[in-house]
């Protein structure tokens, strides 16, 4: 489950019937209908030249705690059938774990109970769920000027220059890439890479970054719930997560103190901070500015290259190869269920934030 306030769990496998969200704490009135969750959903949508060719039409459907296109308060609840399944890889290889995946842990966890077909609830197909409770969530936080932008800035070794920026513009020229990246010469070259890739049978990984802009000063509740932190755990929520860094990241283990902060300056009378090293966090609370964090994704661990296992059946090595349909870059899809994800959180702690200066002039006076 993410959040306190705003909580959204996700359930269903790859394979299974379907996958879906329950969203508990969403106020009521606000705008929920299978229009805006297709919108969201499309951006994440597999069958295309550089992604998985499954073809689900994740068609949601509302199934609790909206009326005439409105929340209700109530717990919303919303499901994606999963309409183009097809298990015979999986069934091929349930004794042979491939490595890097889930497969062996899983079956170690769960007593071999679980359900390997397309990973069960490892794959990637969750992040349908994840996208359509990211929707409403970023319903909540368009009413208070708060946007999450995601978008791809690494595939192997092609870096993209992105300037991000809250509009219109922005928005389109990442939904137009086919690798989501606003980028348009880094965007063909990822393009071409991922194409070479996947005919040699390989895969590649990436680095996906947000920006959300106008978060307001005081969002997170340290020591426990900072925010930052609650941004990085929600983000290890899509598979295939491996590392995220706010602000400058990692670079700032190599920077002098009087490099690394941010000096604090008056603009129209407002307290700003003049560079954004910390990524707009500053002891896990925002600080007012843009909140900023890159995310790495691992490259697909299923590969048409033999790669060396063990059969768990009969405890001897084994070679897999893999075969079916996956994505030869989780980064490219992944891009929407890490903006998704970031929005959730951000709505859990906007409604927080609410509740605690709600109370400030009962207290103050």
């Amino acid at each position: 489950m993410i959040g306190k306030v705003f909580k959204v769990s996700v359930f269903g496998e790859s394979h299974g019937t379907c996958v879906g969200t329950l969203i508990e704490g969403c106020p009521p009135g606000l705008r929920v209908d299978e229009n805006l969750l297709r919108t969201e959903l499309r951006r994440r949508k597999p069958g295309s030249s550089l992604t998985s060719p499954r073809r689900e039409e994740d068609e949601p459907v509302v199934m609790a705690g909206v009326f005439r296109g409105r929340s209700t308060g109530a717990p919303i609840l919303i499901i994606i059938y999963n309409r183009d399944r097809d298990s015979s890889f999986y069934e091929a290889i349930k004794d042979t774990p491939r490595p890097g995946h889930a497969d062996y842990v899983a079956r170690v966890k769960y007593w071999g109970m679980n359900d390997y077909r397309g990973g069960g609830i490892f794959s990637g197909r969750l992040t349908a769920a994840l996208v359509a409770a990211g929707a409403v969530a970023k319903e909540l936080l368009r009413k208070h000027g708060i946007r999450v932008y995601s978008y791809v800035v690494r595939i192997g070794d092609v870096e993209a220059s992105v300037e991000p920026r809250d509009s219109p513009e922005f928005r389109e020229a990442i939904d137009a890439s086919p690798v989501k990246c606003p980028d348009i010469k880094a965007s063909k070259r990822m393009e071409d890479l991922v194409r070479r890739v996947a005919e040699e049978g390989d895969s590649v990984g990436g680095v996906v970054e947000t920006v959300a802009f106008n978060v307001p000063v005081g969002l997170g509740a340290p020591p426990a719930d900072t925010l930052d932190g609650d941004i990085a755990k929600a983000v290890f929520v899509v598979p295939g997560v491996k590392g995220v860094e706010f602000g400058a990241g990692f670079r700032i283990a190599g920077m002098r103190g009087s490099e690394a902060n941010d000096p604090l300056v008056l603009r129209g009378g407002a307290v700003v901070t003049e560079t954004n090293n910390s990524g707009g966090v500053n002891g896990g609370i925002s600080n007012g500015a843009p909140v900023v964090f890159r995310v790495a994704f691992r490259p697909t661990p299923t590969v048409r290259k033999p790669q060396r296992t063990v059969n768990l059946a009969t405890r001897e090595p084994a070679v897999i190869k893999g075969w079916g349909r996956h994505d030869p870059c989780i980064a490219i899809r992944a891009a929407p269920a890490v903006e998704a994800v970031t929005a959730v959180v951000l709505a859990d702690h906007l409604l927080r934030w609410y509740s605690w200066e709600g109370m400030r002039s009962k207290i103050l006076g």
